[in-house]
């Protein structure tokens, strides 16, 4: 068995379109990111949360973001030889997005936003392709891409943004009907466009796949 030395983090997930080559972990202390943001909002003095990137499969361990006081990382994407973190500095009010080439294992700022982008961080999170940084509030049907465009329309019931293929937004609809013995459940992908309209919709799932195919399950 081998021993990965990850500073106290027990679980780690592989990185969206990384191949399996890349997983990332981080503690669950003072919750995700809008809970986080919960507790500065209530006078509660935030920790860093440690993140950590995970090579496979020598099990090298990379620190790409410095655990600081305020500073919350979300999830982590992959595209074109690196890995973007999402980054909330509480305490300075801002959103980044690190880049971690996966050459040269080193770290920078690829994009920077007032934490004023946002009504709040409740669903903020990164999506490809390309790397978009979006947020949905699915009781109010809100969906918004925050960065590199500012875009946003109203969703319907039920859906749930989950990948991007450039000007294409996919969304998975869940539907159900009946009840006991009747009862239904079924679920769609609805494609709409950067301005909201539905492209089309399709039966069961669609998966981005390692060779940057698109499956559609169903």
């Amino acid at each position: 068995m081998k021993k990965i030395e990850t500073g106290g983090i027990s679980y780690i997930k592989p990185v969206p379109g990384a191949n399996s080559d890349w997983y990332y972990g981080t503690n669950v202390d003072q919750g995700d990111l809008y809970e986080a943001e919960t507790l500065f909002k209530d006078g509660v003095r935030l920790k860093g949360r440690k993140f950590c990137l995970v090579h496979y499969p020598d099990g090298t361990v990379y620190d790409p973001v410095p655990e600081e006081d305020g500073n919350y990382c979300g999830e982590a994407v992959f595209e074109n030889d690196g890995i973007y973190i999402l980054s909330v500095d509480f305490y300075k009010s801002l959103i980044r997005i690190i880049r971690f080439d996966c050459i040269d294992h080193t770290s920078d700022v690829h994009a920077e936003l007032p934490l004023s982008s946002v009504k709040d961080c409740y669903n903020l999170r990164l999506q490809i392709t390309p790397v978009t940084l979006s947020r949905q509030c699915v009781g109010e049907n809100e969906f918004e891409i925050v960065w590199p465009e500012k875009i946003s329309f109203k969703m319907d019931d039920h859906d749930s943004f989950f990948l991007r293929d450039n000007d294409r937004l996919f969304f998975n609809r869940w539907h159900e009907k009946g009840n006991g013995s009747d009862y239904e459940y079924w679920e769609e992908t609805v494609v709409r466009g950067l301005d909201g309209n539905v492209l089309e919709t399709l039966p069961g799932d669609v998966m981005l796949m390692p060779n940057g195919e698109f499956w559609n399950l169903g």
